[in-house]
């Protein structure tokens, strides 16, 4: 195997639904309802989702929200402030959890 990840994956993403197509089918009707225009832009949702793909850390949501982030009319400096905004999100995550060692570290200390 030369890579865990294959691109040519991302096409064929609607094939999950092969096994289980009414779960399937309820997914992807709920998927496009999230993304429809609405309170927030289609362009808005798609830099939140790079953002979140980034975070999750999915190669496959990364290439598809890119592609839609161009199409909807970002541009790559609008979609690297995302990314950072996403790692930002995800450092101080990580660091808030410090209390919680913290506070483990205080009641186990001897």
């Amino acid at each position: 195997m030369a890579d865990y990840y294959d691109s040519a994956d991302l096409a064929k993403f609607g094939e999950i639904g092969r096994e289980a197509p009414e779960l399937a089918g309820k997914f992807f009707d709920y998927y496009a309802a999230v993304f429809a225009e609405g309170a927030l832009s289609e362009r808005e949702k798609a830099l939140i989702a790079l953002a979140v793909a980034h975070a999750v850390q999915c190669p496959y949501c990364i290439d598809a929200y890119t592609q839609t982030c161009l199409e909807k009319g970002s541009n790559p400096a609008e979609m690297t402030e995302a990314v950072h905004v996403a790692a930002a999100i995800r450092g101080g995550a990580s660091l808030v959890h410090g209390l919680q060692m913290r506070k483990t570290a205080e009641k186990l200390s001897f």
